[in-house]
């Protein structure tokens, strides 16, 4: 009687078991794949804040403080714009480093023309790196007025400026009752974008600085072409209500880069900024991506 010969082995079978059928194996695959990508993700993403105010917080916070950027960089008081409405972003937290903050918000003309709406669109990136202030930045903007207007209103201003027979010397803009005369708004509008840059640099993750008021200028005689200017702001800081007081020294010249210099009562100028350069502002004819 011969041997029984052993069963042919299962299909799928071999010397360490059961072999997995072949849309199993896609499967672990599938799941392998999907949990690399998670853990990178969360690599990439430390924490994201969760608490969807904070959120909120974070994102007006950028906004605010790539639009102070902006304007200092854009040198012009024709171009001054304010923040309308965050319509997108998203805020990382890391613990150790700071906070990063990518933005896409509307704006609008820091004096509006009657009938105008939100007539400018921007997207920033920003970087608050913790307690430090001068965040950053680099940001795109779409043009809010034509070119060729804006350097006509520069011009005008500038103009104006230049043909004082005497040197300017004002105290309190706006006045005790917040009005702004008309024939005061230029200087009112130059000292802005000067403190853009003050603001900008003092400006952290968590402090919000605003321009409250104008308690003295003096503009100097000058053998060149620029409009040089000493003037006082007081800047309120939202978080801690306090008003600082801030001298600030502006040279301007349409189509120049601005050059400012200042010192803030109480507080020195910022030595360690967030980011390790000042980054970027553009403002072309349409709104990149980022």
């Amino acid at each position: 009687m011969q041997p029984r010969r052993p069963p042919p082995p299962a299909p799928g079978s071999g010397p360490w078991g059961p072999r997995p059928a072949a849309p199993l194996i896609a499967l672990l695959l599938l799941l392998a794949s999907v949990v690399a990508a998670a853990v990178s993700e969360s690599a990439e993403d430390p924490g994201q804040p969760q608490d969807a105010g904070l959120q909120r917080r974070l994102l007006q916070q950028a906004a605010r403080a790539a639009l102070h950027f902006f304007n200092f960089r854009a040198g012009s008081p024709s171009a001054l714009r304010v923040l309308a409405q965050v319509q997108k972003g998203r805020a990382w937290i890391n613990p150790k480093e700071g906070c990063k903050v990518d933005v896409v918000f509307s704006t609008e003309r820091y004096n509006p023309e009657e009938g105008e709406g939100h007539l400018g669109k921007c997207s920033a990136r920003v970087f608050f790196k913790n307690q430090k202030p001068r965040p950053a930045i680099n940001v795109t903007c779409t043009r809010l007025i034509e070119k060729k207007k804006r350097q006509q209103e520069d011009y005008l201003l500038y103009k104006q400026m230049k043909q004082l027979k005497n040197p300017l010397e004002i105290v309190s803009i706006p006045d005790n009752h917040g009005h702004i005369d008309p024939s005061l708004r230029p200087i009112w509008d130059l000292a802005f974008l000067g403190s853009s840059y003050v603001m900008w640099e003092m400006t952290t993750q968590f402090s919000r600085y605003y321009l409250a008021q104008l308690t003295s200028v003096r503009q100097w005689k000058t053998n060149d072409d620029t409009i040089d200017f000493d003037y006082t702001v007081l800047l309120h800081e939202l978080s801690t209500q306090e008003i600082i007081p801030c001298r600030i020294h502006l040279v301007w010249y349409p189509g120049k880069p601005l050059k400012v210099k200042y010192h803030c009562q109480g507080l020195q100028t910022p030595e360690e900024a967030s980011g390790t350069e000042e980054g970027s502002a553009v403002a072309p004819t349409e709104l990149s991506n980022f």
